[in-house]
């Protein structure tokens, strides 16, 4: 039956497929509990809500007896970083660069569901990463991978660069083996942090990590962090891009994660030109549209205090008065920092 799912998997688009089992291990629970004591959830209040079904599958649904993790790969063409070093542009994470993963993914796990359903019988729900799954613990315990030091899974065939989804199922599949961590004494990931966030023993301080600050955090950000973001207006992939691992990784064949032309390397000034009708229509279909235009608007405009390029102050000054105060007050220091001498 395992080898029945897993092929019919791979035939609709799955890259990679491991069954593991819904027996909650108490190191998550732990590991969860010591992570929102200590704050590191910022302002993702969502993470502190319904803890028990973030630790144990069988919280979530007690009827689970099995959990299929299914993988697709990401990787992209080109160096994600490539835009790093064009100070008038904006560098996007390369998730965010194609189609809403979401959808994708999604689709294709109610097509697999369904065909478990009228092949295999038994009852299933499907999840991407909007539910409360402990999704990186079961794809490593899957046998897909293991945590890397940038807390994120590493595939010996994907490097960093998989999308996630779980299929929660009533039938009773023996598990795969685990993947061994393979990371060793490499603490590449850990050095390309820009802002350190990363502790070199698997843990992360997300309250200094460029993607939840450009996605996840409302209103002003730290001033000494601000610098550090550089031209990353919307994640940010310099842990999971210098992973040694990605060198086995194919470019992926799935053609919505494929780059959309306009969000490989936009000009500042034209994102800080979208008024809201304009945001909506841009970012149409991408996870980028999520964060609504007044929080991208703030970090465009931080990205362009931080390319010096005075030839952008007009960009910035007609934000200074925004209604929204994220937005003004990183005008008002993105203009202090191209008319500093």
């Amino acid at each position: 039956m395992k080898e029945r799912i897993r092929a019919k998997a791979l035939e609709l688009g799955f890259d990679a497929i491991g069954f593991a089992s819904p027996v909650a291990d108490p190191v998550w629970r732990a590991a969860l509990d010591q992570y929102v004591a200590e704050g590191r959830h910022g302002q993702m209040g969502w993470m502190a809500e319904r803890m028990d079904h973030r630790s144990d599958p069988r919280a979530l649904w007690d009827q689970v007896r099995s959990v299929v993790v299914l993988g697709q790969n990401y990787a992209p063409a080109s160096d994600p970083a490539a835009t790093l070093g064009q100070p008038d542009r904006a560098t996007i994470s390369v998730y965010a660069r194609g189609k809403d993963y979401h959808d994708t993914v999604k689709k294709r796990l109610k097509a697999l569901g369904r065909w478990m359903v009228e092949n295999t019988g038994g009852e299933l729900k499907v999840f991407v990463d909007t539910a409360p799954v402990p999704e990186k613990p079961l794809a490593a315990r899957s046998g897909l991978g293991w945590r890397g030091k940038h807390t994120n899974v590493v595939s010996r065939h994907f490097g960093s660069w998989l999308f996630l989804g779980e299929i929660y199922t009533t039938l009773d599949l023996p598990p795969d083996p685990p993947e061994a961590d393979r990371c060793g004494t490499c603490r590449a990931c850990v050095d390309a942090c820009p802002t350190q966030a990363l502790d070199g023993a698997g843990q992360i301080e997300p309250r200094r990590c460029i993607s939840y600050l450009t996605i996840e955090h409302k209103g002003e950000i730290e001033a000494d962090l601000r610098p550090l973001l550089g031209n990353r207006v919307y994640g940010c992939d310099d842990c999971m891009a210098a992973c040694p691992w990605n060198k086995f990784a194919p470019v992926t064949a799935e053609d919505d994660f494929l780059p959309r032309v306009e969000l490989q390397a936009p000009r500042l000034a034209d994102l800080a030109a979208l008024d809201d009708a304009a945001f909506r229509q841009v970012f149409s279909g991408s996870p980028i549209k999520r964060i609504g235009r007044g929080r991208m608007l703030r970090n465009v405009l931080l990205a362009i205090g931080n390319a010096g390029r005075t030839d952008l102050a007009d960009a910035v000054q007609a934000h200074v008065d925004d209604d929204d105060p994220q937005v003004a007050q990183a005008a008002l220091w993105a203009l202090s920092r191209l008319q500093a001498p």
